[in-house]
């Protein structure tokens, strides 16, 4: 029996991948040495902050083959997120509305990538027991992975050919920006390689570096997360440090600054699947209405959420950094007043901090409007 083909096989494999919704795939080798250097240095300066499964598996993230012993190739694969009606600015101009990262939206993106790479893996399987029919070879085991095992897959989505690591740590396609999800599929095939991007094309552009409201992106392709909104808000169970509070406005979850500003997402696409359109009750919800939900609320709104990950505790310390940057309404403060009566520590430390600012915003505004008033009768009595 002839050697089975490789190169058609790798052909059909991403033809599959289109068809099960995944916007692009590339195959690449388990080969990341150049990256340990990098991991290692990002640990040793303690940017991955309380994440310490960072540092748990060592270099073991660089290292694939490792994972899962006999894997030769990881096939890497992209999918849109990107909402139809993102409401990225009309809901970050409004104080009043929570605004929650635009890839937490819809329906939890793991269940969704990884049930497709599941299905994948099996056509492959079965693909594979057809041409290795009558030898001794087989395809051994596989595994898909999503954001869920100690693997570095922007560098290998990169080295897969899928696009290049931008200056704020993600992946960039020429031809669809950054707004989509990532997801690999170890296998032990001898798939022929797909070739890198020849460069990474963000030049000397810097956007993303200043627009990051707490200076997260320390130095090109550096990012402190301690510092990063997305990791305060979902990563970080403890108190919010005080320094960062007002700066993360009304985002209650995550944080999409570095790549609304990004050049190269004036060309990303909008996602057809239906399970990452938004959910009506986190699309640009006022901050009062999501306040006023109980943990069996939360729980009920967010069932299938990436969201639910956070806990109900970690959502109202959000809510209430929020509702203090916001505007201090009657409304707004009988609300934190009356949840201070029940919250527990860590959450009344962020009620009480929100009141304190409020109160200061309405002492400052008192101060002006007293001001303005002296000016207008001292007018009034000049011209008199």
């Amino acid at each position: 029996m002839s050697a089975p083909d490789f190169h058609q096989l790798a052909h059909d494999i991403k033809l599959w991948a289109r068809e099960l919704g995944f916007d692009q795939a590339g195959i690449t080798d388990t080969d990341l040495r150049i990256e340990e250097p990098r991991l290692q240095a990002w640990l040793d300066a303690g940017y991955h902050g309380s994440m310490d499964y960072m540092a748990r598996h060592g270099m073991m993230r660089a290292r694939a083959h490792e994972l899962l012993p006999g894997t030769v190739r990881v096939l890497s694969v992209r999918m849109n997120y990107l909402p139809f009606e993102a409401g990225f600015a009309a809901t970050l101009r409004d104080p009043t509305l929570g605004y929650i990262s635009r890839y937490a939206l819809g329906r939890d993106y793991h269940k969704v990538l990884r049930n497709r790479l599941k299905q994948l893996g099996d056509r492959i399987e079965a693909r594979c027991a057809e041409l290795l029919q009558g030898t001794e070879e087989t395809l051994g085991e596989w595994r898909p992975f999503v954001d869920s095992a100690p693997i570095l897959e922007r560098p290998l989505a990169a080295k897969a050919g899928l696009g290049w690591v931008g200056k704020h740590s993600l992946l960039l396609n020429e031809s669809a920006g950054s707004f989509f999800f990532l997801g690999e599929l170890l296998i032990a095939l001898p798939l022929p390689l797909d070739q890198p991007v020849e460069k990474e094309q963000c030049g000397k552009c810097v956007a993303c570096i200043n627009i990051c409201p707490t200076g997260a992106i320390v130095a090109p392709y550096v990012v402190d997360g301690r510092r990063c909104i997305s990791y305060l808000t979902i990563e970080n169970d403890g108190p919010i440090p005080e320094e960062f509070r007002p700066l993360m406005g009304n985002r209650i979850y995550g944080c999409d600054d570095c790549q609304l500003i990004c050049p190269w997402n004036r060309y990303a696409n909008a996602s057809p699947e239906p399970d990452f359109s938004p959910r009506p009750n986190l699309h640009r919800p006022p901050l009062l209405t999501l306040w006023g939900w109980s943990e069996i609320d939360f729980l009920k709104h967010t069932e299938g959420s990436p969201i639910r990950r956070i806990g109900y505790q970690r959502w109202r310390r959000n809510l209430a950094v929020a509702l203090g940057n916001g505007p201090a309404t009657p409304e707004v403060i009988a609300a934190l007043q009356l949840g201070l009566t029940t919250a527990g520590p860590m959450v009344a430390e962020h009620i009480e901090w929100a009141l304190a600012t409020l109160a200061q915003r309405q002492d400052e505004e008192s101060k002006k409007t007293r001001l303005l008033i002296r000016c207008i009768e001292k007018g009034l009595s000049d011209h008199a």
